[in-house]
């Protein structure tokens, strides 16, 4: 009779759960934004003075990858992203690196140790060129590794009334990564751009995909803008 009972228990359970909430919830245009991470000068162009004690040949050693892979593939697919929500309505939101002073004495101590400046309305603080802003497209600069730790994104988001993320950008396993965990423990549903992300090597990307799968969904580019056309279509 108890075994009985406790397998009752565990079907309820388990059925509780089949109907439970899910990832998998499609995009509304009035929810969501896209959230550009730090594709900002100072971390994707060799000139930035990040790769300034590198000589051409390091740099390519180290990090050619990385560079080919912006211009190549993420890039892109962020450009495509940027076309297909501007074309709906959906905001578009990007995060920079950048100090509130010329001088980064209100940085993060994380950032202080690490050397990792980049001084106000620095050429190395402007969004990438190919995907920059647009009219008056919100863009927050921050001085620690995760935006939600960072800057009033929380309260910003809140207030537009958006609880669905779709995040790209750099470095995956580093701001991306952390933005990714922090979103989804304040109830935010996050989907992230898979080739619309990069790292300084594939496997640093890859592996940072898997260990944060138990917090986003996974989706390239295209996958995401057919899923927001079809619910769009829905909804109309």
């Amino acid at each position: 009779m108890v075994a009985e009972i406790t397998k009752a228990r565990i079907g309820r359970n388990a059925g509780a759960a089949e109907a439970g909430p899910s990832r998998d919830v499609p995009f509304d245009a009035r929810q969501t934004a896209l959230l550009i991470i730090d594709l900002q000068n100072y971390f994707g162009r060799r000139e930035s003075e990040l790769y300034g004690p590198l000589s051409a040949d390091e740099i390519e050693a180290k990090h050619g990858s990385f560079f080919r892979r912006l211009d190549e593939v993420t890039l892109p697919a962020i450009q495509r992203l940027q076309a297909a929500f501007r074309e709906n309505g959906v905001e578009v939101v990007f995060t920079v690196v950048e100090s509130l002073t010329q001088d980064g004495r209100e940085r993060s101590l994380d950032y202080k140790i690490s050397r990792l400046q980049v001084a106000k309305g620095s050429w190395e603080a402007k969004v990438l060129e190919p995907i920059q802003p647009q009219g008056d497209e919100i863009v927050l600069p921050k001085t620690a590794s995760s935006v939600f730790n960072a800057t009033n994104i929380e309260y910003v988001l809140r207030n537009m009334g958006i609880d669905r993320l779709v995040m790209c950008g750099a470095l995956t396993d580093q701001c991306v990564d952390s933005a990714v965990r922090d979103a989804a423990d304040r109830g935010f549903l996050v989907t992230v751009v898979d080739d619309g992300c990069a790292s300084y090597s594939e496997e640093r990307h890859e592996t940072s995909l898997r260990l944060i799968a138990g917090y986003c969904r996974r989706l390239s580019a295209d996958e995401v803008i057919a899923e927001l056309r079809g619910g769009l279509r829905k909804a109309g």
